[in-house]
């Protein structure tokens, strides 16, 4: 099934279904994303430890990575972004871009802003200096950025908060949204709304009620992996997700390890992102078929076996757990690329394998 969506030259096509999960393409100007889709988190312009050409060459393949509102604001400066461009060119990425809005900075950095109706007053984390950010302000930077997804600027509460707060949330981000979709947005530039609500289910069907009806050309879940309960955050996927619009592409924000993966695609999501593989590759962390590797382990001082003799990265053909154990011992750079490559690499792999399932076991669309 094809569905144009509200951007010229946006379009999204679900080829297949298995129960709720399903597999697509989410076609663009430049260049088509098979759906389900991991997106590599490039919160400052770079995919930490990785060059572009690494990200697009096979078996990593990335069709799309973030960039980040708040991030990018403050440095280098949206002067800086708009001499040389915009974020393609600043970057040398020629594939699609999603852009986050900033307001989970907002949340993450709650200790030094202030947040009202009309927006957030903030101090910059790097030299204090005070700013303003408004839905119009997300808007424009994201434009400025040139980012092939735009998100809305969006409030997220924590995980634990009150119902009041939860509400409080929920009204601005639907507000906020309005607001973000009334800006003139740069030709082939495509809008995301986003849900809130926190755990209560009612909350979040009411507030998916809201923000669909305003059509943006895709819905997000925001809020969670937020401070909630693991056992919540799968609950509200497991009800919310397929309830969002079938011809729009699915999102949720931030979510998480493999098995998050596995348990949100089959609830009904098309694309996720999440800072876990970059992370944990730099912490030591290495995922595997057979579960997690905590490289700095006395066990891989002489184990000269790759990281996962499942995986054709560069880093497993060429490299033993030895090597990468006295690369991290050493603090060289070296380990950081080299572990990272592998770790994105085991997602956008484990994501590709769920697809290939749905394709081969669903129904077609």
């Amino acid at each position: 099934m094809h569905f144009d969506l509200p951007t010229p030259g946006f379009s999204f096509e679900v080829l297949a279904t298995l129960g709720h999960a399903r597999a697509g393409i989410l076609h663009t100007p430049r260049g088509d994303i098979p759906t389900p889709v991991f997106m590599p988190v490039g919160t400052a312009g770079t995919v930490k430890a990785m060059t572009p050409d690494e990200l697009r060459a096979p078996p990593l393949d990335a069709r799309i990575i973030l960039g980040n509102t708040y991030h990018l604001y403050l440095r280098p400066g949206l002067d800086v972004i708009e001499a040389a461009g915009g974020l393609h060119r600043f970057a040398a990425w020629d594939r699609p871009i999603l852009t986050d809005s900033g307001g989970f900075q907002v949340f993450s950095l709650a200790a030094i802003n202030e947040i009202d109706d009309g927006g957030v007053t903030f101090r910059s984390h790097i030299d204090g200096s005070k700013h303003r950010l408004t839905p119009e302000l997300a808007m424009h930077i994201q434009g400025v950025l040139g980012s092939d997804i735009a998100m809305c600027f969006d409030q997220c509460a924590p995980g634990d908060a009150a119902p009041e707060v939860q509400e409080v949330a929920l009204a601005r981000t639907t507000a906020w949204a309005v607001r973000c979709r009334a800006v003139q947005r740069p030709a082939g530039q495509a809008l995301f709304g986003i849900v809130q609500g926190g755990i209560d289910t009612a909350r979040r069907q009411r507030h998916a009620a809201e923000i669909t009806a305003l059509d943006f050309d895709g819905h997000a879940l925001g809020g969670l992996a937020v401070g909630e309960k693991l056992d919540d955050t799968y609950r509200i996927v497991d009800e919310i997700a397929h309830t969002l619009p079938a011809g729009r592409p699915r999102y949720l924000m931030g979510v998480g390890t493999p098995a998050d993966l596995t348990r949100s695609i089959a609830a009904g999501i098309d694309m996720f992102d999440c800072v876990m593989p970059t992370r944990n590759a730099r912490n030591g962390y290495l995922f595997t078929q057979a579960g997690r590797v905590n490289i700095p382990n006395a066990q891989h001082r002489s184990d000269f076996g790759p990281i996962d003799p499942e995986c054709p990265c560069a880093t497993c053909r060429s490299h033993s757990r030895a090597y990468l154990r006295h690369l991290y011992a050493a603090k060289e750079i070296l380990y950081s690329r080299l572990a990272t490559l592998h770790n994105l690499t085991f997602y956008a792999r484990h994501v590709r394998r769920l697809r290939d399932d749905i394709l081969g076991r669903g129904e077609p669309a």
